[in-house]
């Protein structure tokens, strides 16, 4: 994805842009506000993670010293999935231990940056992705961490063993025993978000970790589908049904009509296979309780 072009009053003053004439733009929605001084030209992107982006950008551009971009910031910088972490702050971490303060915009970190803390992402100064996601797992919700820790590993943005690493180096900070549980529960099969809290969302209602990205296969070895979850000893798998994961199976000239037909094929070629299979959307995982007697009926039933 291209990013937007970022422009300094001073660019625009450079250009011959005096300043009643950047008012009127800004008026007109020629231009819009990033932040104190920058601009973008045209209306901010209605993505909320997109925005933040420009935010932060405009912020890496003023940091002064060894300040960097840090936590959810530096996670959209990488390109990570992030749910439930709020965006209306850019996050810094500054070298030292006092000196953090929290404005209307800017969220100040204080902490001890080693040089392989820091990397550059398209000219900004940011925390390295094992960095980033030991300091979300410090600081955010579980639930918000594990979505976090799972897109860094099944992304192959970083290896187990560098988020181990990054948590060993701040094994006496804050958070950091709840950051050690995140990491354990991460799994680099987990495919998005909605798989990620759905995992989180099993283990709080006591139904066993399932095996993930599970091929069922015919008495002769041959490939049937690849499910989500699977439960084989139980003889149960189970899918997360959401928009995007249906958008990412369209091939050139299928409508979504076309993928829920073979979605729908699938299923039944799963069943004949005496397979109980359970479906849930995003709407189910606040409401899991009943996602979860569903799926020990399942595991119940005679097969």
């Amino acid at each position: 994805m291209e990013t937007p072009e970022i422009l300094p009053r001073k660019r625009l003053r450079a250009s011959g842009f005096a300043d009643h004439e950047v008012r009127r733009m800004l008026g007109t929605g020629e231009l819009s506000p990033i932040r104190r001084g920058r601009y973008l030209r045209g209306a901010l992107p209605e993505n909320r993670e997109a925005r933040h982006l420009l935010r932060a950008r405009a912020a890496s551009a003023e940091l002064t010293g060894d300040a960097v971009l840090s936590h959810v910031s530096a996670a959209l910088l990488h390109g990570l999935t992030v749910w439930g972490v709020p965006l209306d702050l850019v996050h810094v971490t500054r070298p030292g231990r006092t000196g953090g303060r929290r404005g209307t915009r800017l969220h100040v970190h204080t902490a001890p940056l080693r040089e392989d803390d820091v990397v550059d992402v398209g000219g900004a100064r940011t925390t390295s992705v094992a960095r980033t996601v030991a300091d979300l797992a410090r600081t955010v919700a579980f639930e918000a961490a594990v979505v976090v820790a799972d897109s860094a590993l099944f992304g192959e943005y970083a290896r187990r063993a560098e988020l181990e690493a990054a948590l060993e180096s701040m094994a006496r900070w804050p958070g950091a025993p709840v950051a050690r549980r995140v990491l354990a529960f991460a799994d680099e099969r987990a495919d998005g978000p909605g798989e990620s809290r759905s995992r989180v969302a099993m283990a709080r209602n006591g139904i066993p970790a399932p095996q993930l990205q599970w091929e069922v296969r015919s008495e002769r070895g041959e490939w049937i589908a690849t499910v989500d979850f699977a439960w084989p000893e139980r003889r149960t798998v189970a899918e997360f049904d959401g928009e995007i994961k249906y958008g990412r199976l369209l091939r050139p000239g299928q409508t979504a009509g076309d993928v829920l037909f073979a979605e729908k094929r699938r299923e039944d070629a799963v069943r004949d296979r005496r397979w109980g299979v359970v479906r849930w959307c995003w709407d189910d995982i606040p409401d899991f309780p009943t996602v979860a007697a569903r799926l020990r009926r399942s595991f119940d039933r005679p097969v």
